[in-house]
């Protein structure tokens, strides 16, 4: 019995000091989830309860008894409502969009109250540094809240633990929980601020008049395509039930970019790709096919938002290790 006593103690020491792994979610609070210690207004509140206790015992008082042991229930039931205002309650987490550098990344949460008769009242949640987000929950209630995180490097970002914590109803406790979801937030470089494309990488690749692909006149509908352009796409077309198709334009000549690493020079990295960055939001915003041609990378031309977020990401994981990818 001892020995199991031992292992269940050092089990828990275990846990309360280890790094835990990245968990998927839902997650729920159990028990062995939840820590809960006296504050410090907790801790100066036990304080006077033995003072008072002391003085009934040395005077006699049997008022000053009462007046002790009902202060002294009314903590072990505050210690109690303290944890339950956070035991059960079930964390999911949310799609993680990417953003540029500089930006704050923002990690969506769900929060769950099963429980169909207690409310949850000041319940808070942040990550390690940051300013917490406080939330009250009703019974069967279920809340989204985006927790922000700011950026400061391209790649990806990991923002570790959530720590959850509670100090309902009289601020005596002080509960709370880790929450370490496996989360994680692309960011790309921070476009360079001169929005002008480099006219020398232009390269037209013959065709023209109806028959290309140019941006001068409407030439026709055809079936949407996956990567087309959402700027081109038949919106009226599609609110009067007739599908989804994407216009044509003929009578230009059609454009296509190459950006070319070794064309920037010898400036630092960073720099580099902060200006490629810029070049293929601007292409993509003028509907350009653009390609990149990386020292260890080559991207053909093409258009469209998968193009778009692919480029992006080959330029924030640009050079990183593998452990950082």
């Amino acid at each position: 019995m001892s020995l199991q006593l031992f292992a269940q103690q050092r089990e828990f020491l275990l846990r309360l000091f280890r790094r835990d792994q990245p968990e998927s979610s839902p997650v729920v609070l159990t028990r062995r989830r939840i820590y809960i210690i006296p504050t410090g207004n907790g801790i100066i509140f036990s304080i006077l309860l033995l003072a008072m206790l002391i003085g009934a015992i040395n005077y006699q008082n049997s008022l000053a008894f009462i007046f002790t042991f009902l202060l002294t229930g009314v903590a072990l039931i505050t210690m109690v409502y303290t944890f339950q205002n956070i035991y059960g309650l079930i964390f999911r987490t949310g799609h993680i969009k990417p953003v540029f550098c500089g930006d704050a990344a923002q990690f969506p949460i769900s929060i769950s109250n099963p429980n169909s008769s207690h409310l949850r009242f000041s319940v808070k949640l942040h990550f390690s540094g940051l300013t917490p987000y406080s939330i009250d929950l009703a019974a069967g209630d279920c809340h989204w809240l985006t927790l922000p995180y700011p950026t400061e490097k391209r790649g990806w970002l990991r923002p570790g633990r959530i720590t959850l914590y509670t100090r309902f109803p009289l601020g005596l406790f002080h509960a709370w929980a880790y929450l370490n979801f496996d989360m994680k937030a692309l960011v790309y470089p921070s476009p360079s601020s001169d929005r002008t494309l480099p006219t020398e990488l232009l390269v037209e690749d013959g065709s023209s008049g109806d028959s290309g692909k140019g941006y001068d006149d409407f030439s026709s509908l055809r079936p949407y395509h996956s990567g087309d352009s959402l700027r081109h796409v038949h919106w009226k077309a599609l609110a009067r039930e007739q599908g989804l198709v994407t216009k044509q334009f003929g009578g230009g000549v059609s454009e296509q970019l190459w950006f070319n690493w070794d064309s920037l020079g010898n400036i630092p990295i960073e720099e580099k790709l902060s200006r490629l960055t810029r070049w293929v939001i601007e292409a993509d915003s003028r509907g350009l096919a653009y390609g990149l041609l990386l020292p260890s990378t080559e991207i053909t031309p093409e258009r469209g938002e998968i193009h778009f977020r692919r480029s992006l990401e080959i330029l924030a994981l640009y050079g990183l290790g593998e452990e950082e990818r």
